[in-house]
């Protein structure tokens, strides 16, 4: 089938001008852009009188390998298709859905927390696997990354020990077997079981098998704030600006791709770290590293309730923290961590604690303890309670739209989300409007270009990831278009909850989103497993 879009703004994804012309669609690919192509033989016309086109966006850091598998995914990426993306770089923060053997004793380890087989049509350990059971089953194309957190956990579960030879040696291989298979690099974890147990020595060896196979190594850093549980001193070096010092010592003398996950700042006491955090990854650049770093359009962040709550707190009985002296020591504790960080119960919203206490949803721990008529420890620990110390909160800071705006126009800064569906409670923000945000930025002079915008969701992305034929709006490459209205985006109000601005959606070459109308019926196999070499 052909078609045609005529009368197109084109952003070709190189961060070139835009530029007035027609778009020819021939199956799943473009067969030609030129300033007027004729009508002529084409199956389908579409007039967008102006509009604004590009490459599908791409979402730099994903976690929706997990959800790819649901048996009905289509929820699950809705809200991503009507924000204008088509593909994803998935299996981030060393919580990937690949990197694990058939015969694998710990397959209830995977997902660190976050994530696992529910719902899903199977369990896939391998890249080959993954891709055979996901390509064209899926609404949308897809990368992954092999997790060290997965693969460190298919060895020895979440053991907080030094791995054994042996078992380095099986975890090495399952790494490498998967970017034989064409995982799209590697990704670590620092903050999560089994990845936090992890010494230097350990994560040098998975670099370099990135500089071997040249790949990316994403890392979610061992702290995202000036104080955390990731190290035992209190005062001195920020922790943020340790855990970048530990990947300095990771990559120094090779030409890893090191690419920091969601540059974020938690707490405003760690705000203050942005300049050296940018200073740090500039001289890496110049030592010869390729170091990068993303970044999702939002001040806050999504965390489980017990952020804040040490793990001592968590293991003890009932009897034994309702004890005066574990009490006053935890009550210690959570004030001079929130005086640290600069944040308090004000700052952490509720999304989710249970079926049965939705009334708490959308209310700060602040509020709900003045509704109760307690504390605000007091409510926050009930809150724990109730949701058996699984519930998840919004909280911040995690950034400042300043923070953001000067990201923005950072050269060596990508795009993402970093958001997934919730199947219960409040939802990341982050879902619904981050990429038209970016545009908004950029119509408003906040960021950069507009064509460096549309770049660094797009071509700069593919360029990284190595996605063949993705990314740019060029002859020859594959038919995923983005198409928007500028004047609507830039006078959009944001945060709705909705997207805004964004008309029409192709993926492989199939229109799925029209005027706000997602094609359900086609969703279920346009997405292509993206094997890079």
């Amino acid at each position: 089938m052909k078609s045609i879009l005529k009368n197109c703004k084109i952003y070709d994804g190189t961060g070139s001008e835009p530029f007035m012309g027609d778009i020819l669609i021939e199956g799943d690919k473009v067969v030609k852009v030129a300033p007027s192509i004729e009508e002529e033989g084409t199956d389908k016309v579409y007039d967008l009188g102006g509009l604004s086109v590009s490459s599908g966006f791409i979402d730099g850091h994903s976690h929706n390998d997990w959800f790819a598998i649901k048996k009905d995914p289509i929820p699950y990426f809705d809200p991503f298709i009507r924000q204008g993306i088509t593909t994803f770089v998935t299996g981030n923060c060393g919580i990937s859905e690949i990197g694990f053997d058939k015969d694998c004793e710990y397959v209830d380890k995977m997902g660190g927390g976050l994530f696992g087989f529910r719902e899903t049509v199977g369990e896939y350990g391998s890249a080959s696997e993954y891709f055979e059971a996901t390509d064209k089953k899926m609404p949308c194309n897809m990368a992954v990354l092999v997790g060290h957190c997965s693969a460190r956990a298919a060895v020895s579960g979440y053991s907080n020990r030094k791995l054994t030879a042996e078992e380095e040696a099986k975890m090495l291989d399952i790494i490498e077997e998967n970017l034989k298979q064409g995982a799209a690099g590697v990704s670590l974890g620092l903050m999560y079981e089994p990845g936090l147990y992890a010494d230097i020595e350990e994560l040098k060896k998975v670099a370099a098998l990135c500089v071997k196979y040249n790949k990316p190594l994403t890392v979610h850093p061992r702290a995202n704030s000036a104080v955390s549980m990731a190290y035992p001193e209190l005062f001195g070096r920020s922790h943020i600006l340790r855990a970048v010092d530990e990947l300095v010592e990771i990559a120094k003398g090779t030409n890893l791709k090191l690419h920091y996950s969601h540059a974020i700042f938690v707490g405003k006491r760690s705000l203050k770290d942005k300049d050296e955090f940018v200073q740090i990854m500039a001289k890496l650049r110049e030592d010869g590293v390729d170091a990068m770093f993303d970044i999702y359009n939002e001040c806050l962040g999504v965390s489980v309730i017990t952020v804040i709550l040490p793990t001592w707190y968590q293991g003890m009985s009932m009897e034994e923290r309702k004890k005066p002296l574990n009490r006053l020591k935890l009550s210690v504790l959570i004030k001079a961590t929130s005086m640290l960080l600069g944040f308090g119960f004000d700052d952490i919203e509720i999304a989710y604690i249970g079926e049965g206490f939705e009334k708490y949803e959308g209310k700060t721990v602040h509020q709900i303890a003045k509704e109760e008529g307690m504390k605000d420890l007091d409510a926050y620990l009930m809150l724990c309670e109730k949701s058996n110390f699984q519930g998840r909160v919004n909280m911040g800071p995690y950034s400042t739209p300043e923070i953001i705006s000067d990201f923005e126009k950072n050269p060596n800064c990508l795009y993402m989300t970093d958001g997934w569906v919730e199947e219960h409670g409040i939802q990341n923000p982050v879902i619904y409007d981050c990429y038209p945000k970016f545009i908004r930025d950029a119509l408003h002079g906040t960021a950069c270009s507009m064509p460096m915008t549309i770049r660094k969701m797009t071509g700069a992305i593919a360029d990284r990831f190595m996605l063949k034929d993705r990314g740019y709006l060029k002859e020859g490459y594959f038919a995923d278009l983005t198409v928007f209205d500028e004047s609507e985006i830039k006078a959009a109000t944001p945060d709705q909850g909705k997207p805004f601005g964004i008309k029409k959606v192709f993926i492989n070459g199939e229109l799925v989103l029209d005027e706000g109308d997602l094609k359900k019926e086609l969703l279920g196999s346009t997405g292509r497993a993206l094997k890079v070499d």
